[in-house]
């Protein structure tokens, strides 16, 4: 028989499961016969290690005894042939003394050591990576792939060599060979940082219960560090749970475990994603948002950077003022270089920028979004600051998510202790006198008509409605969440004076720091963004 070259393709080989043809009697009998043959031999030498294991615990045993006896013996004066005295062998001989738990570990290693490492008896011969297996078609058809390729009408089938060349770079000759030996054994040791090689190797070779393992090694394993590639991974490997695990880890943690490495690592399609999201966990305003993907942006266009994180945001302020010194006026972007960014800047709330007037300063300063976006969010904010300044309407009386999801004001802050502590957000709020006050373990919302941080516009209506969603969270080390506490959306309605607890977490265990982040919605009942044309959101191309 000759070798073959195989070019290994998960979705090209037939199913595991496909019923063997007519004629393949005399093979499944062939294979049965090795199966049984290499079995028995595995069996025999297990048992011949236990015994000989057996018989040398036995061993030290009885000179044990004899010891203890002769101790004995010179002080009560009784002889040594009194009790040195062996026992007599049961039936069964010294296996019957070995457990059979470890009669069970034994054979798993003899069965790993002898027909594996060894490649006694090997009936065929898997060349990769350099390296040559002396392997048992009976262990490899525990992959459904070898299942497949040493079954039916295929070239392998009766081939006693097969040169494989990997189509996926993620497989290693580690993982493969580390695989292998799992067909073998059923035993594997996986680091969490060659999670994605043992996937991978998994994958190809479809072991559905190595995946599984796979799957729970990285439910355990999200960090800054690994999240962005189990992220791509599960979405390559069809992996949907770890896929929400780590999308939700990057809502919670993109705007508060910044670094250069986790910025860079995060695509334009998962960037959009996460922007456009009313679950983004925002530590202060809507600005913080655009600077973070100012930020992304020139590590996308500067991946060679490598300065510290404290100088990454000046080090991109810097790559774009002399990208505007130099260019003739055009937003960047417009330019060649900033559309591929566009679909992602498009999903800032700029609604909630250009109404603070720093905030302002800084999109009109930095050049990269263009004037085309803001002119008609500009048109549309001022006729809505003119409603809540002029009419009567107290606001929002129902909650319509279709309304909410894209249009509400992100925010949040960070509590350092369990201590007293209040926030308030930069920028005109239609109106609503509303601060946000940490004590005794409860948020609680307060309408007060003397906070300063309201401006000048504080709205003398003795009754005030909003839409709000307030969370309270608080994460470990890695990012992964220990406490969450949602609201959900509702209606706040308030006087002038009163306050409302929202969240009540006297009965809680808390880590700290812990985050509040919340939603606002000012939409009016009555004649709100739609009714003056686009909602609040910067024009889709």
């Amino acid at each position: 028989m000759g070798a073959v070259k195989s070019i290994f393709s998960f979705r090209g080989n037939r199913p595991a499961e496909e019923p063997q043809a007519a004629g393949d009697g005399e093979a499944a009998e062939a294979q049965a016969a090795a199966e049984a043959q290499v079995a028995a031999e595995a069996q025999a030498a297990a048992e011949a290690q236990a015994a000989a294991e057996a018989q040398a615990a036995e061993a030290q045993a009885a000179e044990a005894q004899e010891e203890q006896g002769g101790e004995a013996g010179e002080t009560s004066g009784v002889g040594a042939s009194q009790v040195g005295r062996k026992r007599k062998a049961s039936p069964e001989g010294h296996l019957a003394k070995v457990p059979r738990k470890k009669m069970a570990q034994t054979k798993s290693r003899a069965i790993f050591e002898l027909p594996f490492l060894r490649g006694e008896n090997s009936d065929i011969k898997i060349r990769a990576f350099d390296e040559e297996w002396c392997l048992h078609r009976v262990y490899l058809c525990r992959s459904g792939y070898f299942a497949s390729m040493f079954s039916g009408a295929w070239l392998e089938t009766n081939m006693d060599i097969v040169e494989m060349q990997m189509p996926d770079e993620n497989i290693d000759c580690d993982s493969f060979n580390e695989t292998l030996g799992y067909l073998y054994s059923s035993n594997i040791a996986i680091p969490p940082n060659r999670v994605i090689a043992f996937l991978a190797t998994a994958s190809m070779l479809q072991l559905d219960e190595l995946i599984l393992q796979c799957e729970e090694i990285m439910k355990v394993s999200v960090s800054v560090e690994t999240v962005c590639s189990f992220y791509y991974n599960a979405e390559n490997y069809g992996l949907v749970h770890i896929r929400y695990i780590c999308h939700q880890w990057f809502l919670d943690n993109l705007m508060i475990r910044q670094n250069s490495e986790l910025l860079r690592g995060v695509g334009l399609d998962l960037m959009k994603e996460l922007i456009a999201s009313s679950d983004l966990l925002v530590i202060g305003v809507e600005i913080d948002v655009y600077t973070t993907l100012k930020k992304w942006m020139f590590l996308h266009l500067e991946p060679t950077w490598s300065g510290s994180q404290g100088a990454l945001l000046a080090a991109a302020d810097l790559y774009f003022k002399e990208y505007k010194t130099n260019s003739d006026g055009t937003p960047f972007l417009e330019t060649d270089q900033g559309r591929a960014f566009r679909p992602v800047f498009q999903q800032l709330r700029l609604a909630y920028i250009i109404c603070d007037l720093p905030s302002a300063h800084i999109i009109e300063q930095d050049a990269l979004i263009p004037a085309t976006w803001l002119i008609p969010i500009y048109k549309e904010q001022w006729l809505m600051i003119i409603q809540a300044e002029q009419s009567r309407e107290l606001g929002p009386a129902e909650v319509y998510m279709c309304e909410i999801r894209g249009n509400s004001m992100r925010c949040g802050g960070q509590l350092h202790a369990d201590e007293p502590c209040s926030w308030t957000w930069s920028g005109f709020n239609f109106g609503w006198d509303l601060v946000v006050c940490y004590t005794n373990r409860r948020v609680v919302f307060r309408r007060s008509a003397l906070n300063k941080s309201c401006g000048l516009s504080v709205s003398l209506l003795w009754q005030r409605r909003v839409v709000f969603r307030l969370r309270v969270i608080s994460f470990d080390r890695s990012g992964n969440t220990v406490l969450r506490k949602d609201t959900g959306y509702q209606v706040l309605c308030l006087r002038r004076h009163q306050e409302l607890e929202v969240i009540n977490l006297e009965n809680q265990e808390l880590t700290f720091p812990m985050y509040v982040t919340c939603n606002f919605l000012y939409i009016p009942e009555e004649g709100g963004p739609s009714h003056y044309g686009e909602s609040g959101r910067s024009p889709r191309t």
